[in-house]
């Protein structure tokens, strides 16, 4: 089964890193759902919820205050202004 590789990154911290089966953010062009697979995109991060679905584990609920959100070859980056994790809840 196909997966994404997720990096999630503050300006001046970690935040998450891993193997996820889906990706939702908000962009300035509104929200995006990532599945494997999807087409290139490059997108300004909206100050919003990140939802992560790892392929193991709890969902991971990420605040985040702005950046960029970018995906290719079944890699998503994430970097923001700021953003913590709200909670990872199944």
């Amino acid at each position: 089964m196909a997966e994404l590789d997720v990096e999630v990154v503050a300006a001046d911290h970690f935040v998450w890193s891993g193997a996820a089966r889906r990706v939702n953010a908000f962009t300035a062009d509104g929200d995006i759902g990532v599945l494997p697979g999807h087409t290139p995109v490059i997108a300004l991060l909206a100050a919003g919820r990140v939802e992560i679905e790892p392929t193991e584990g709890a969902r991971v609920h990420i605040s985040a205050d702005g950046g960029f959100f970018s995906v290719e070859n079944n890699r998503v980056t994430i970097v923001a202004d700021d953003a913590v994790i709200v909670d990872a809840a199944s």
